[in-house]
């Protein structure tokens, strides 16, 4: 099976891979892991201004950040996995990246790095719902 994962480096992804390491018998034997990261574009003006060369180097480093830790937890997990990001709105991202890519399972946080905004589903997690036609395990 085709796993994504849905990271932003908040609490919530680290409980997303406790929770793939305690059920190892369910989700770690046979499939193939991808973990995503949506960065957040950087304001018209503002990357007109700063140009080309630095906007590219702020997304590689803002990406680098949350992608790194969260690889280095899965790997103390026995789970090796493909890290991607992309540069546009999360929800979005998501879930055009998980049908482009035919996985079968999306797996990601309830709740992200801005938890408060939305108090019983993240906003992101809600958009995904709406958006994705692949299954998706959310994990709170």
């Amino acid at each position: 099976m085709k796993i994504l994962l849905a990271v932003d480096g908040s609490d919530y992804t680290k409980r997303m891979i406790s929770y793939l390491g305690a059920h190892r018998d369910l989700w770690v034997t046979g499939h193939s892991f991808t973990i995503f990261y949506a960065v957040l574009p950087v304001p018209h003006r503002a990357a007109a201004f700063a140009g080309p060369d630095l906007v590219h180097g702020y997304y590689e480093d803002d990406a680098r950040v949350v992608l790194e830790p969260v690889r280095a937890l899965l790997a103390e997990q026995g789970i090796e996995a493909k890290a991607v990001h992309k540069v546009g709105h999360p929800a979005d991202e998501i879930a055009s990246y998980a049908e482009s890519g035919k996985f079968d399972l999306l797996i990601m946080g309830s709740h992200g790095v801005g938890a408060l905004k939305n108090l019983v589903l993240g906003s992101v997690a809600t958009k995904v719902l709406a958006k994705c036609a692949v299954p998706v395990l959310l994990v709170r």
